[in-house]
């Protein structure tokens, strides 16, 4: 592939971007899955009214560009040494645009947006979804099909791309008429990069995408053609859903000189749970950034939850289609960096040692809910707090507390995947900003009394993405080349297999965790929000 030169053959690269909710980051990886280049930009969230969180397309194609070129610069190497480029992209963060003249009808309008809320609610209280919930009841009485029973729960929620869309549809006249004249195409991250990078040639996304937006059918593996009718989403403005590695189409020569063929898309969760090598039914990793994201491989089949577990495509491979079932907590990074912006700490890597330097929390609890507390509690109306507070009570027991209810949560999360999949845990591994620190991994390793590993790369999903692109061509074999090519900075080892540490065993740790129990217990439904 590369070009001849004195008779050498010039190294070549995969090239991987991953768009973040705060950054978009480029890598160029060498054969050895090494980092040889990087450029980072930041991403400007825009709010325009209270509770809408947008961004600007063209910005973020203007700064997607900029990392890749910034990062070929960086490695000190040429366009035409790129084999691969693969994508991975926040998820259901979404916008319209017209199919031919390519210009989009709004900004994107982030996960985060709040805009359809009152239409989230009165969809979720309204006569159509007990007629549902009611009727699936029903099925499940007569078929026992957990499939059944999870529809007989379901609500709607703003996470989800579904009413957002609808909510567009209904303010948004010039997106109805490009509609009406089928010149209307929506598309997540992914496939507005797409759209744009094959000079509009392509309208698809991949599995793993779509499988997030919440307009998508995990059993059925389309669009759910059900959902569309009952929302009045029109099936048309949708794209197509390709595998996760697939050969997407090259770049327009004019973008960077040479056409690079872009070899995989995948949504950022999924990515970074390939780039650990989460291959096998069983494997756990749980992403600690802004929010924490704990997913298990649940191999052939989607999980069905009763409990708040969501099910996703990890990721289709070739015939190979592999599930993952998630769960979340809203609100990690959020809160470490609202107690930095307090002065409670200076830097987040000495907050280890602060919290390390008293024995215990002196007996104080910290809710972890500036975003309401997702599963397995599911209360949107729960309130951040601090309770059992003390004259006694010094910063290092307040960020002690913060950082144990960190780990408290993993521990929620662990447990409600271990109660609802059934399935033997094979391995747990750890990325994202937060799991830098060792109090959380130790303090999380001892609550799950597991090993807790944690990659020497931090950027997961920018790895997983370039592995799918370099399996697609060749460029690595196997996934068992993948796995040797796995770098480990460190294990952490329940207190009961290590000797005089300074962690502590399970038992030890019940009345801390059942006193912030009773708090999580008395911060819910704190807000009327009707």
């Amino acid at each position: 592939m590369g070009s001849q030169r004195n008779g050498f053959k010039k190294e070549s690269f995969i090239l991987s971007v991953d768009v973040g909710t705060t950054s978009i980051r480029c890598h160029v990886y060498d054969k050895e899955a090494k980092i040889r280049g990087s450029c980072t930009t930041n991403v400007k969230a825009l709010y325009p009214e209270v509770g809408h969180v947008e961004m600007d397309p063209d910005a973020l194609w203007k700064g997607f560009v900029s990392v890749i070129k910034g990062a070929v610069q960086d490695a000190g190497a040429q366009m035409c040494q790129m084999e691969a480029i693969g994508i991975s992209t926040q998820r259901s963060t979404f916008t319209t645009w017209n199919r031919k003249t390519g210009v989009p009808f709004h900004n994107f309008i982030s996960w985060q947006d709040q805009r359809a809320a009152d239409l989230v609610r009165s969809w979720n209280r309204s006569c159509t979804m007990k007629a549902i919930h009611g009727l699936m009841k029903l099925a499940y009485f007569l078929t026992r099909q957990k499939r059944s029973l999870a529809a007989s729960l379901i609500i709607f929620s703003t996470q989800h791309v579904t009413f957002r869309l609808a909510w567009v549809l209904t303010h948004y006249k010039q997106v109805r008429q490009a509609v009406a004249e089928g010149n209307c195409c929506f598309g997540t991250i992914d496939t507005w990069l797409l759209f744009k990078l094959t000079n509009g040639r392509v309208h698809a996304t991949d599995f793993s995408n779509a499988s997030a937006t919440g307009i998508f059918d995990s059993y059925q593996m389309c669009w759910s053609g059900f959902l569309c009718s009952l929302v009045s989403l029109p099936l048309s403005i949708l794209p197509k859903v390709e595998n996760t590695g697939f050969d997407f189409g090259s770049t327009d020569p004019s973008i960077f000189g040479v056409p690079i063929p872009i070899m995989s898309v995948v949504a950022d969760q999924q990515a970074a749970m390939f780039g650990e090598c989460c291959f096998d039914v069983g494997d756990v990793k749980i992403t600690m950034g802004t929010g924490t994201f704990m997913n298990i491989n649940t191999g052939s089949k989607p999980h069905t939850s009763v409990g708040g577990l969501y099910p996703v495509v990890g990721w289709k491979i070739g015939s190979e289609v592999v599930y993952l079932a998630e769960g979340n907590s809203a609100d990690t990074g959020t809160a470490i960096k609202w107690a930095q912006e307090l002065e409670l700490f200076s830097d987040v890597q000495g907050t280890s040692a602060m919290a390390y330097s008293v024995s215990d929390s002196d007996g104080v609890c910290f809710v972890p809910s500036f975003s309401g507390l997702q599963a397995p509690l599911n209360d949107p109306k729960a309130c951040a707090s601090f309770m059992g507070l003390k004259p006694s009570t010094t910063k290092s027991h307040l960020v002690r507390s913060i950082l144990e209810s960190i780990a408290f949560r993993n521990k929620q999360l662990f447990e409600l995947m271990l109660r609802e999949t059934h399935i033997p845990i094979t391995r747990i591994r750890v990325d994202g900003g937060v799991s830098a620190n060792d109090f959380i991994m130790q303090l999380t390793a001892d609550l799950f009394g597991r090993k807790v590993a944690r990659p020497q790369q931090h950027e997961m999903s920018c790895l997983g993405a370039a592995f799918v692109a370099g399996l697609e061509i060749g460029f690595w074999r196997t996934r068992d080349e993948l796995k040797k090519l796995q770098s480990t900075d460190k294990i952490f080892l329940p207190q009961g297999a290590r000797k005089g540490g300074a962690g502590i065993s399970n038992g030890e740790y019940m009345p801390v965790l059942q006193s912030w129990e009773r708090a999580l217990k008395r911060s819910m439904n704190w807000y009327n929000k009707t």
